[in-house]
């Protein structure tokens, strides 16, 4: 049960002492902070000016906390504005506002401010200071307050040290946040998070795990950050059966009613192929921050349940929950890749009415809806209309529309203007060398990946890879080295047969080699993708829904022999891609052949 707020006075400065009105200000101050009252804080606020006791430090820094609390850091501004006497505490009351409400530039300039003031910093603003560096990935900005730090002893603090772990992670200096970690004498849950996240981040996963461990071997009471950290690893790395260990300890521990453990946890059982135990997630938590709207949002368009996207975003309207760029990206992809021209359209527009100015991501969602729908010329008009610089993504999103429709010309416009950008992603090359392969224009085709070969740039390998136990077993096309190598190339041969027996007949416009017929039904047999559905075929039970990662897009032919091996196998196969999910059961796609 809640603890009672404790009345506000019609005039609480009408009391026998100052003391008492005093006290019973600061009290009620803190109360009305702590239940993140507005109106009734505002109206004490008008009661403190009238009694012209704002000028009381205390009371000051009382109503900069609650300004900070409830997200009005520029209110809080005011108020220390106001101030005649700025203690240390002000002082660390205004910039911790700035850098908990998404205010960093403004921290950094009062921090600079202070020291100019002759104000020492301490354990409270050391840490405010560092935040607003990880936040801005100024890491020049954050060693400079670690040399500061070092000068005045705070290196030794583990609140200091800790945060320094933290900002050091999240600007991608991980050797340094390790040294800073390891000659910590104490540390605390928020440098083992700090850590952790920074592996994490970097995709350095196994390091991310092994001090997870290390802090459960040593007792530490982890929070909900850290298990989100750790349950990002398990999704980005598809460690289903992992994950499914750290949810039951979440639920343990009863953090799995976190919003931040919720958005981890949808995001594990969504990229591990399990859409239900998404769902199952997201109706358990009762109180949802807006992460765990966009991860469901997005866990909905990637698995095809568009219909539900759409319901979702309705639901979030209907509570309060104002949607924000994410929100529209997800809502954006889910049309695109189900070919709702006119509702993709209408929620671009819409982000007008939640003043959301369209961005780059935004502007390659909406090309990439009307490429794949093969509306090319009006992709093109948009990108030209563009009241920004049409960035790598947006170009590249055109580029897939004409791979997919076949048009090398505009293809081609595409490349021109891409290479006008200078640097870009192998991925866009490749793109464009695959373009004018399946139009058979092998000479273009070589010239394109000479340019790969120039500029020193490698095709990433496409990989498969399928989780058993504790162990992920991964393949590359024509792979022969796994241990299971005869049963596995047997198991094709026989489905094969079976397959062709009613009706499939291999598309070799997706082998993208120069090659005579029979090498390319060889090639294409053998995609890593198969191995890996061959793999599961001979090793999960019959029950087992086989689910299959991969590291690109799947090809044409692979996606339509999958077909024909859940519909000859009676089995569920599941195949992530490097775009969204496909469900293959009883000779059938949810992407419905539109991806």
């Amino acid at each position: 049960m809640a603890t009672p707020l404790p009345e506000l006075p019609q005039n609480p400065l009408n009391q026998n002492s100052f003391e008492q009105n005093y006290r019973n200000i600061c009290n009620v101050l803190l109360s009305l902070t702590h239940s993140r009252s507005l109106p009734k804080g505002v109206q004490l606020h008008a009661h403190i000016i009238k009694a012209g006791l704002q000028t009381i430090p205390l009371i000051s820094h009382h109503l900069l906390n609650f300004y900070s609390k409830t997200q009005l850091p520029l209110f809080s501004r005011q108020v220390f504005f106001e101030t005649p006497i700025k203690s240390s505490a002000t002082w660390s009351s205004v910039i911790s506002s700035f850098a908990q409400n998404e205010l960093p530039s403004l921290a950094i300039e009062f921090f600079r401010e202070m020291l100019v003031n002759n104000i020492k910093p301490d354990d409270h603003i050391f840490p405010s200071a560092t935040k607003s560096c990880a936040t801005l990935g100024r890491f020049d900005l954050g060693q400079s307050i670690h040399c500061l730090i070092l000068k005045t002893g705070y290196d030794m603090d583990v609140f200091v040290a800790s945060s320094l772990v933290d900002m050091y992670g999240k600007c991608g200096k991980i050797k340094i946040a390790r040294k800073v970690f390891d000659e910590m004498p104490e540390r605390n849950v928020v440098s083992w998070t700090g850590m952790i996240y920074g592996y994490a981040q970097l995709g350095e996963y196994e390091e991310a795990l092994m001090l997870f461990k290390q802090a459960l071997y040593r007792r530490l009471d982890v929070n909900d950050f850290t298990f989100s950290s750790v349950l990002q690893v398990c999704a980005n790395s598809t460690l289903l059966e992992l994950g499914k260990q750290i949810h039951g300890l979440c639920f343990k521990t009863n953090y799995n009613l976190s919003s931040f453990v919720g958005s981890s946890l949808i995001s594990l059982y969504s990229k591990c192929g399990v859409i239900e135990g998404a769902y199952l997630v997201f109706d358990e938590v009762c109180v949802r921050n807006l992460g765990m709207w966009n991860a469901m949002l997005i866990a909905c368009a990637q698995h095809s349940h568009t219909e539900r996207a759409f319901d979702l975003f309705k639901q979030m309207e209907g509570v309060g929950i104002k949607p924000n760029f994410i929100t529209f990206l997800c809502v954006l992809y889910a049309c695109s890749h189900a070919g709702l021209v006119e509702k993709g359209q209408h929620y671009f527009e819409l982000m007008k009415e939640y003043k959301i100015e369209p961005g780059d991501q935004h502007y390659a969602s909406l090309v990439d809806l009307l490429g794949r729908a093969g509306k090319l010329q009006a992709a093109l008009l948009i990108i030209r209309e563009m009241p920004i610089q049409p960035t790598e993504s947006v170009w590249g999103a055109f580029l897939t529309g004409c791979q997919i429709h076949g048009n090398t010309e505009l293809a081609a416009y595409a490349a021109d203007r891409i290479f006008e950008l200078g640097p870009v992603s192998s991925g866009l090359h490749v793109l464009l060398s695959n373009a004018y392969a399946a139009a058979g224009r092998y000479e273009d085709a070589a010239k394109a990946r000479k340019m790969l070969r120039d500029l020193g740039i490698k095709k990433e390998t496409g990989l498969s890879w399928v989780e058993e136990g504790n162990k992920v077993h991964t393949f590359a096309a024509g792979d022969r080295s796994h241990a299971k190598t005869k049963e596995i190339y047997q198991k094709l041969e026989e489905l094969g047969e079976e397959m062709e027996q009613v009706g499939y007949v291999a598309d070799t416009r997706f082998v993208l080699r120069e090659v005579d017929g029979e090498e390319k039904i060889q090639t294409i047999r053998y995609h890593s993708e198969r191995l890996a559905v061959a793999f599961g075929l001979i090793t999960f039970a019959p029950d087992r829904p086989i689910r299959v990662m991969k590291n690109l897009r799947i090809c044409g032919d692979c996606h339509t022999a999958i077909k024909f091996m859940s519909k000859c196998s009676g089995r569920v196969i599941i195949v992530r891609d490097n775009n969204r999910f496909h469900h293959f059961e009883d000779g059938k796609c949810s992407c419905g052949d539109y991806w």
